[in-house]
């Protein structure tokens, strides 16, 4: 790693625990800060709560508020990864689990799960949407890239476009899937804009057994990205297989999309904002950059859905939020790109 790269790290980790706690006291039930911290570690040292601290705090800072605050910071670290990941394979600032179509397809996958479940089809919910959502991520991704490369020869702007093609056609089975859902369209709606509302300790243990071991993976493959950067053959000729690491890395991604999906619904262009943000801070090193973009990524979404929860008047889907954030961000870097290729 670079030289400095520790003392980031450990700054964004700083940040994010630093977020954590303040929007663990945020909401209609205002809890101070150095409460939160008092509970957290009573809770994980075993001792017992001060006799000046509110009985409720603990409920709701263990119960409510914390299982939602950390899958959010997880959903939005694993989001901006896999787009890191998409990024640097394809070597496309534009690149990201959203407008690969990825999201989409595991949007369908879980949303066929749902739509299962509402007609009584007996489906374990909680082990089926993340699997519908895998199998339907890994299936646009296979799509995508024939539908791309039919010959092998892969771009990057035609990816893009067909991933904007088959998102494009998934909608519309989406579609269908709301209109078989009936009366319980309603549960599929609110899910598919994206939301952490409910959400437990279930939540928080799926995401994280699936989102920590993909960011392992693709820190242990850091150095290999860095040199595909070079070119394919430069890559073979330094001892990278690049084509094995594009797969493993590709399906790495995919997973991690499709778990934060089923977790949270559509929640896009995360993984587009903070990878690019972060290489123009930091630069294109993957071994920084790739754990910086968890802790990034984890602060975006998790103060997104603070703003959410606590500041407005009514709680908007996080979805729609991060849209409204990553629609003009993504015409402003599609328009620098055009300009730098002129």
């Amino acid at each position: 790693m670079l030289p400095k790269s520790p003392f980031i790290l450990m700054l964004l980790c700083l940040c994010l625990v630093v977020a954590i706690v303040l929007a663990t006291g945020m909401g209609f039930l205002a809890i101070a800060p150095w409460e939160v911290v008092q509970v957290l570690w009573a809770k994980a040292s075993g001792a017992g709560i001060a006799a000046d601290i509110n009985p409720t705090f603990p409920f709701v800072i263990m119960e409510v508020r914390l299982p939602r605050i950390l899958t959010a910071a997880i959903v939005g670290g694993g989001l901006a990864v896999a787009g890191a990941v998409f990024q640097a394979i394809l070597l496309n600032p534009l690149a990201d689990p959203y407008t690969l179509g990825v999201s989409s397809g595991a949007a369908f996958g879980a949303s066929l799960a749902l739509v299962l479940g509402i007609l009584g089809i007996t489906v374990p919910l909680f082990f089926s949407v993340p699997l519908f959502a895998f199998f339907g991520a890994m299936t646009t991704l296979v799509v995508v890239f024939t539908l791309a490369a039919p010959d092998g020869r892969l771009s990057s702007n035609t990816l893009i476009l067909s991933g904007v093609i088959v998102a494009a056609i998934l909608s519309a089975g989406i579609g269908f899937i709301k209109y078989l859902a009936d009366e319980q369209v309603g549960v599929i709606i609110f899910w598919l804009m994206g939301s952490f509302v409910g959400k437990t300790w279930p939540d928080v243990t799926l995401t994280a057994i699936f989102v920590f071991p993909g960011l392992l993976l693709t820190l242990y493959f850091a150095r290999d990205l860095n040199i595909m950067a070079l070119g394919g053959r430069t890559a073979d000729t330094l001892g990278v297989d690049s084509r094995k690491v594009k797969k493993i890395l590709l399906v790495c991604a995919s997973l991690m999309t499709a778990i934060c999906v089923s977790v949270s619904g559509i929640i896009g262009f995360v993984g587009l904002i903070i990878p690019h943000l972060l290489r123009l801070a930091l630069g294109p090193d993957n071994r920084l950059l790739i754990p910086a973009c968890f802790f990034g990524g984890a602060i975006l979404l998790l103060t997104a859905d603070t703003i959410t929860r606590a500041w407005l008047p009514t709680e908007l889907p996080i979805g729609v939020l991060t849209s409204l954030i990553g629609g003009p961000f993504f015409c402003y870097i599609f328009r620098k790109k055009q300009l730098g290729q002129r």
